[in-house]
C-alpha cells in the first residue's frame, strides 16, 4: 500500500493524536468518581486533525445539544406535555409539592436555548417522532390560553419576577430562530405573546445582570414593530453598562461570579449582534469593547485541559460559562486565538458530559458533577439547570467561522506558561486575581466575598458559604461544603460564642503588592474575631502569612485543599524536614501536602469526612487548630501545596522558604524562596 506524500504526516499526526487521545481517556479523571450509571455522551467519529484535544468539532456540539434535548424530551409524549422535571430532593423549588406555571415555564425557555439553534439549521428535526418546532411553538402559544396549565399570567403589581427572567430566555431565542419560533405564529397568537411578555420586559427590574431581561423583551418586539417603552430600555442598556470593571469582569451587583460572563458579556454580545448594532450602535460599540477585554484575562481561568472551577452561585449551570468563547467568533479577530477558545469550551463540555452523575433521570442534575445540596439555590428548580444550554447559542457562530475552523491548542499554556513558576493576573478595578500553576495545568481565582447572612432563611445564604468564602477556588480541586464539627477546606472558622464553627465571610480586599494578595476578614457574628491576611502563589502551593488580630480568646482551624476518594483509598504518608512537620495525603490523582511554619504547634490531622464533597461521597482533607489568646504570637504561617499523584518531593518542594524573619510588631515578615525572590509580607 502506498501513501501520498502530503497525506503521510497528516495521518501520522492523527494517529499520534488518536493514541493520545485513548490514553488520556483510560486514565480515570479527577473530579470522576467510578460509576455505573446511565450512558455519558460519546463522541463519534472525533476529529483528532483540527480537534486533538478533544476530537470535538461543531458536528459534535450539535450532538451533545441534541443528547441533552433527547434527555429533556423523553418526558414528551405529546405536543401538550410540559416540560417538567422530577423534583430534586432539597432546598429546590416546588417546595410544597405543586408543580407551578413558572417551573414548566423554565423548563420550556431554558432547553429552548438548545434548540432553537439547532431548529435555525435543520426546522425538521424530530425527537421520539415529535417535531420539535411544532413542540415549542406550541408551547409557546399556550403560553397566553387561560385554559393551559401553562398559562403566564400578565404581570400584576410593581415588581419583578421569575417570569421576567424566562421571557427573556425566550426573547432570546426568537431572535434566533425567527423563521422557525415566531413567523409561523398567526398574528393573534403574536399579538397576545407581545402583550404579555412586555407586560414584564417593559417593567421594573433587579438591579443586576436581570436588566437584560427587560432589555431583550423589549428589544424584540421594537424589532417586530411594536410599541414599548424606548426610554427605559435606553436607561437599562446604560445601567448595564454601568456594571463594567474591566478586564472583562462586570459586577453583578454585589458580586464578581460567572454571571459576569455568562450573563452580562454572553447578553451584551447576542443583544448586539441581532439588534444592537442596527437600533443602538453606540450602546452596542461599548458592549463590544467590553467583550473583547475577555480574551486577555478569562481564558485564563480554566486549567490546562479545558476545566473550569467551582465557583459563585448558580454554579449547577455549568458549562454556561463557556458561552462567551464561542461568540468571539462574531468578531472575527485575527488576534484572538480561536483554536485555544474552542480547545477551553469543548474541554469544559466534556468535563461534565463526560461524567456519568451529570444527569439522573435523563435530565442534569442540581449540583456540580451530580447531586450536591450544598451548591443549590432556592430558586432553582429542575429545568433550571439547562441554563447550562446558554453554551450552545454558540452555535449561532457559522460553521465557516474561524471559531469552528481554527486547530486546537493549549494557547498560553503551550509556551507563555512555563513549568516550574507561577503567574498571577490581577484585575485592578474588580480586584479578582487569576492564578495559573503549569506544574499541574491548574487555574485559581480569589475574588468577592462579603455577604452578610443576617437573621433570615439559611437557605437563602448563598453568597455568604462556601460559594464564595473560600480563601481561594482551584480547577484541580472543587470546593468542599464545611462539617458541624469543624472540618473545613481552604477557609478559616472559628468557634462563635454559640460554641459553633462558623466560617469568616466578611472579606476585605486591601492591596495587590510585590505578587501578595491581601485581604482583612471578619467574623459576621463577632467583630471581635479578625485577621489579616497574605497570600503568596508559589510554583505548587501557596504560602499564607496571616495575623491574628483578634481582641479575644478564640478557637480555630485552617484546611487545606479537599480530595475526593475517586478510586482507591487516599494514602498518608508524613515527613520531618528543617523540624517542620510535613502532611501529604494522595488519592492517586493529586498530592496534597500542608506544612505548618508557625503558630499552629503540633494540632495537624487529616479528616476523613463524608457527604460534603462535589466529586465524591469520601474525601479527606488536612486541617491544622489553635486556641489562639491576645497574649500569644499572632502570626500563622503555612504551607499548602499540592503535586500530581506519582511525582516524587523534594525537600526544597515540600519547605521552599528560608531566612524566615519577623519584625518586633510582627507586621513585617520577611524571607526568601528558594529559587527565587525575597519576599516581605508587610501588613503596615
Amino acid at each position: 500500500m502506498t501513501i501520498d506524500l502530503l497525506r503521510k504526516p497528516l495521518l501520522l499526526v492523527a494517529l499520534f493524536y488518536s493514541a493520545n487521545m485513548i490514553a488520556q481517556q483510560n486514565v480515570i479523571n479527577s473530579h470522576q468518581v467510578v460509576s455505573e450509571k446511565s450512558q455519558v455522551f460519546q463522541i463519534k467519529n472525533p476529529d483528532n486533525l483540527l480537534s486533538p484535544y478533544t476530537g470535538m468539532t461543531r458536528e459534535h456540539w450539535k450532538d451533545a445539544g441534541l443528547y441533552l434535548l433527547k434527555g429533556a424530551f423523553s418526558y414528551i409524549k405529546t405536543l401538550d406535555d410540559p416540560m417538567l422535571f422530577p423534583k430534586q430532593e432539597g432546598k429546590s423549588y416546588p417546595r410544597d409539592g405543586k408543580d407551578s406555571e413558572t417551573e414548566m415555564l423554565e423548563g420550556l425557555c431554558r432547553t429552548m436555548f438548545i434548540a432553537a439553534p439547532l431548529l435555525k439549521e435543520n426546522p425538521s428535526l424530530k425527537i421520539n417522532n415529535i417535531s420539535v418546532a411544532d413542540y415549542y411553538r406550541h408551547q409557546i402559544e399556550k403560553l397566553t390560553d387561560p385554559t393551559s396549565a401553562t398559562f403566564i399570567k400578565r404581570r400584576e403589581g410593581n415588581y419583578s419576577s421569575q417570569n421576567l427572567v424566562e421571557f427573556g430566555a425566550l426573547s432570546i431565542c426568537l431572535f434566533a430562530a425567527p423563521d422557525v419560533l415566531w413567523k409561523p405564529l398567526s398574528q393573534e397568537k403574536k399579538d397576545a405573546l407581545a402583550i404579555t411578555m412586555l407586560s414584564y420586559g417593559d417593567g421594573p427590574t433587579v438591579d443586576s445582570n436581570w436588566k437584560f431581561f427587560n432589555i431583550f423583551v423589549l428589544s424584540f418586539f421594537k424589532s417586530e414593530g411594536y410599541a414599548m417603552d424606548e426610554t427605559l430600555l435606553e436607561g437599562y442598556l446604560k445601567k448595564s453598562l454601568a456594571h463594567y470593571r474591566g478586564d472583562g469582569w462586570y459586577n453583578d451587583a454585589p458580586c464578581y461570579d460567572y454571571y459576569s460572563m455568562w450573563a452580562f458579556q454572553m447578553y451584551g454580545s447576542i443583544w448586539s449582534e441581532y439588534f444592537g448594532k442596527k437600533y443602538y450602535p453606540e450602546f452596542a460599540a461599548q458592549f463590544k469593547t467590553n467583550f473583547k477585554d475577555l480574551k486577555n484575562n478569562y481564558p485564563y481561568m480554566f486549567s490546562r485541559d479545558g476545566e473550569m472551577i467551582m465557583w459563585g452561585r448558580s454554579i449547577t449551570y455549568r458549562f454556561g460559562s463557556i458561552s462567551p468563547f464561542p461568540l468571539m467568533g462574531f468578531e472575527n479577530d485575527p488576534q484572538t486565538n480561536y483554536g485555544w477558545m474552542r480547545r477551553i469550551s469543548s474541554g469544559v463540555l466534556l468535563q461534565f458530559l463526560k461524567n456519568p452523575n451529570l444527569l439522573k433521570d435523563n435530565v442534569p442534575t442540581l449540583g456540580f458533577y451530580g447531586e450536591f445540596e450544598p451548591a443549590v439555590q432556592r430558586y432553582s428548580c429542575r429545568g433550571s439547570a439547562f441554563w447550562m444550554a446558554k453554551a450552545f447559542l454558540g452555535l449561532l457562530v457559522p460553521a465557516e467561522n474561524p471559531f469552528w475552523t481554527a486547530t486546537e491548542n493549549d494557547g498560553a499554556w503551550e509556551n507563555e506558561l512555563i513549568k516550574g513558576k507561577v503567574y498571577n493576573k490581577f484585575s485592578e478595578k474588580s480586584e479578582v486575581l487569576i492564578t495559573d500553576y503549569p506544574n499541574i495545568g491548574a487555574a485559581e481565582i480569589r475574588a468577592w466575598s462579603s455577604a452578610i447572612k443576617g437573621t433570615g432563611d439559611p437557605n437563602d445564604f448563598y453568597r455568604s458559604n462556601e460559594n464564595y468564602n473560600r480563601l481561594a477556588y482551584n480547577s484541580a480541586f472543587p470546593w468542599q461544603a464545611d462539617g458541624v464539627n469543624g472540618e473545613v477546606a481552604m477557609n478559616y472558622v472559628f468557634k462563635n460564642n454559640t460554641q459553633k464553627w462558623e466560617a469568616v465571610t466578611l472579606y476585605t480586599f486591601k492591596k495587590f503588592e510585590n505578587g501578595i494578595y491581601y485581604r482583612d476578614v471578619v467574623l459576621e457574628s463577632d467583630a471581635a474575631i479578625s485577621m489579616r491576611l497574605a497570600d503568596i502563589t508559589l510554583p505548587n502551593g501557596i504560602l499564607r502569612v496571616d495575623k491574628n488580630v483578634s481582641t479575644k480568646t478564640v478557637d480555630l482551624r485552617l484546611g487545606h485543599y479537599s480530595l475526593p476518594v475517586v478510586k482507591n483509598k487516599i494514602k498518608r504518608s508524613n515527613r520531618a524536614i528543617n523540624g517542620y512537620n510535613v502532611q501529604i495525603i494522595d488519592n492517586g490523582v493529586y498530592q496534597l501536602a500542608m506544612i505548618p511554619i508557625s503558630g499552629w504547634g503540633n494540632s495537624m490531622e487529616v479528616i476523613d469526612t463524608k457527604g460534603l464533597n462535589p466529586v465524591s461521597n469520601e474525601s479527606s482533607i488536612i486541617n491544622v487548630s489553635d486556641k489562639f489568646v491576645t497574649t500569644k504570637n499572632p502570626l500563622y504561617i503555612t504551607l499548602m501545596l499540592w503535586k500530581k499523584s506519582g511525582e516524587k518531593w523534594t525537600n526544597n518542594e515540600l519547605v521552599p522558604i528560608k531566612n524566615l524573619t519577623v519584625s518586633n510588631d510582627n507586621n513585617n515578615v520577611s524571607f526568601d524562596i528558594i529559587g527565587g525572590d525575597k519576599k516581605t509580607v508587610s501588613f503596615n
